[in-house]
């Protein structure tokens, strides 16, 4: 059992490692990532500059690569340890990547591909705060740091109603807080430009907070 834990381990992180914008990017449209937009790997500057095809197909790998790290372990008979513990090492391995020098992604979504694998009806609940926030705001930025926030709120509340998250699980409460803080930290620099303003906009939505990007 332990050689299996090890190996859903790495085959977790290893998946979480795979730099899919990046790659895309180099090999299909021999650009490189880091040299436009915002330099990041991840889904929203893949859009930004590869394209819709390029960033659906960045996007969906990645959700899949946190799908696949927590039922990976369940497919091994790994009953005893929750396979969110896994997942975790995906969006470590998306947010620090052994094959792209460790500078990766924001982890939003493969943490989602993690939600998606343990708790599906709790992901699409996100995935609506989510929304909403991106059309009121048209910064996908606030909308992913908001969507961390309101996990962080609602696994503490939603169990004492029994909706959708049934019970209190301990290590489900810290694992998503680790996702959150690990979204939230990535977004630093987007909060710094929202504070002055300047942050990135997707091309609809109200744009409450008035940004102004350079």
């Amino acid at each position: 059992m332990a050689m299996k834990i090890l190996a859903s381990i790495l085959i977790a992180y290893l998946l979480g490692s795979i730099p899919t914008g990046l790659w895309i990017g180099k090999y299909f449209y021999h650009k490189n990532l880091r040299d436009y937009g915002s330099g990041n790997t991840g889904t929203t500057n893949t859009f930004r500059i590869l394209g819709p095809k390029a960033g659906i197909l960045t996007l969906v790998i990645d959700i899949l690569k946190g799908t696949l790290a927590t039922l990976i372990p369940i497919w091994l008979g790994i009953t005893d340890i929750s396979p969110l513990f896994f997942g975790v090492f995906a969006v470590l391995g998306h947010t620090f990547p052994v094959f792209a020098q460790f500078k990766g992604g924001k982890a939003v979504a493969t943490s989602a591909g993690v939600m998606l694998g343990f708790a599906p009806l709790y992901l699409i609940f996100l995935l609506i705060v989510f929304g909403v926030t991106l059309f009121l705001t048209s910064m996908i930025s606030m909308s992913s740091v908001i969507a961390a926030l309101v996990a962080v709120l609602t696994m503490l509340i939603f169990p004492s109603f029994h909706f959708l998250l049934p019970d209190y699980d301990l290590l489900f409460s810290l694992l998503v807080l680790v996702l959150a803080g690990i979204i939230i930290v990535r977004h630093r620099d987007n909060l710094t430009r929202i504070k002055n303003k300047t942050e990135n906009l997707v091309p609809f939505g109200l744009n409450l907070t008035k940004q102004k990007p350079k």
